[in-house]
């Protein structure tokens, strides 16, 4: 980014940490010394827009590029910028890089037509003197629309890592389609009918759920398409119990929607083992001093989620309360509403019939597996539960008489 300035006459401008941290502040400068090339991470560029939507002024701003980088562009989420901008003034740029190819290989102009676009990020195509090829486990090239890992050749190809042999061998492979070696980069794309690479995130970012492989991208992608989220992150997290549930972290927009909303919308599109148990609302994403999402500053989910039940919820009934511990011990969670649904909170079959064993001890009833899925709410089952324990009620009739 540096060299980028200054090869060509320009004055180069470096932002202090403070000034970093704070969007206000970074605005301020940017309008200030009549910035023209920014080069940003696009969560730290999100805050920005923040900014730039409440200072209500368009128009202050210097630039002519905004060069994204570090991370996963979601082009939804641009629309703001460009319902205030357009998309020529400034020109944004979307650039994937690595550390290990002397970073930016592939770029994509980005208008205001890819806000439309229903998958992950375009980086485009690559840049003079790179070859990018996407591979499938036997190293042969991949068809339009296969995913594939993305291996980089070319002048920026480093040497390897030092004193890692064992790393730079399995990073750094010979190429079998020319001379030099080929960087394996870890992450997945796919070619678009007009060329350009799609980046599909990353290999290690894929994570076992219940034996069932999951993509958090895939789910951050179909999130951020509710019209109320602005960003998010998904995560796995795991309960005291070792059962590991997805947390997804949003920034809304605007009115913030109930957790059951959330999780409507995405039983559209992703089976439901892809849905997040856990919600949680953030302002803001914290960044490291990079720029790039800091996931260990995120809130407890236990502590910040949100609801999966409107608001109003009645006082508990004693089986309520009693049911409610239940839940708590197995879902990993400090509190549960008595409308709230027991899969909504992250709830499955293996857990289900972890609860059926408990209700039977503690409530002395013997419960069918069928029954939570038919009452999957708190109050419900309880209701049910209540059913079962108590006597049937006395009938009207009097003993019967005597016989002749």
């Amino acid at each position: 980014e540096m060299w980028g300035g200054l090869l060509y006459g320009g004055c180069v401008v470096v932002v202090p940490q403070a000034v970093s941290r704070s969007p206000e502040a970074f605005y301020d400068l940017l309008v200030r010394d009549q910035v023209t090339v920014l080069s940003q991470t696009p969560s730290a560029f999100r805050q920005l827009m923040a900014v730039d939507v409440a200072r209500g002024r368009a128009g202050t701003l210097s630039l002519r590029y905004v060069v994204f980088g570090g991370e996963a562009l979601d082009m939804r989420g641009l629309q703001p910028w460009f319902d205030r901008h357009g998309d020529q003034f400034p020109t944004l740029v979307n650039g994937y890089g690595i550390t290990e190819t002397t970073v930016f290989v592939t770029f994509h102009t980005v208008t205001a037509a890819d806000t439309a676009h229903q998958g992950s990020g375009v980086i485009g195509a690559p840049m003079p003197l790179w070859q990018v090829h996407l591979l499938d486990e036997r190293m042969q090239p991949l068809p339009v629309g296969a995913r594939g890992e993305i291996y980089v050749g070319g002048a920026g190809v480093t040497e390897g890592y030092l004193k890692r042999d064992d790393l730079t061998r399995a990073r750094f492979v010979p190429n079998p389609f020319g001379a030099g070696l080929l960087y394996r980069s870890g992450d997945q794309a796919r070619h678009l009918p007009n060329g350009e690479l799609e980046y599909l995130g990353r290999l290690d970012a894929q994570v076992k759920v219940r034996g069932f492989r999951v993509e958090l991208g895939e789910i951050e992608g179909v999130l951020a398409r509710h019209p109320g989220v602005a960003g998010c992150y998904v995560v796995p997290n795991r309960t005291a119990s070792g059962d590991l549930r997805l947390v997804a972290y949003v920034q809304f927009a605007g009115a913030r929607p109930e957790a059951a909303a959330l999780q409507a919308h995405l039983r559209q599109f992703v089976p439901e083992y892809m849905v997040p148990a856990l919600f949680v609302a953030v302002e803001s994403f914290p960044l490291t001093a990079n720029g790039k999402l800091d996931a260990r500053a995120l809130p407890d989910p236990d502590v910040a989620r949100l609801a999966s039940a409107p608001a109003a919820a009645s006082a508990m009934t004693p089986t309520e309360a009693r049911l409610a511990a239940l839940w708590c011990e197995l879902l990993g969670v400090p509190s549960v509403r008595n409308t709230e649904s027991f899969f909504d909170l992250g709830g499955h079959s293996l857990l289900a019939i972890q609860l059926v064993h408990r209700v039977g001890k503690v409530f002395g009833v013997r419960l069918a597996p069928v029954a939570l899925f038919e009452h999957t709410r708190l109050d419900g089952l309880a209701a049910y539960i209540d059913a079962m324990v108590e006597p049937p009620p006395p009938t009207d009739r009097g003993p019967a008489p005597p016989g002749p």
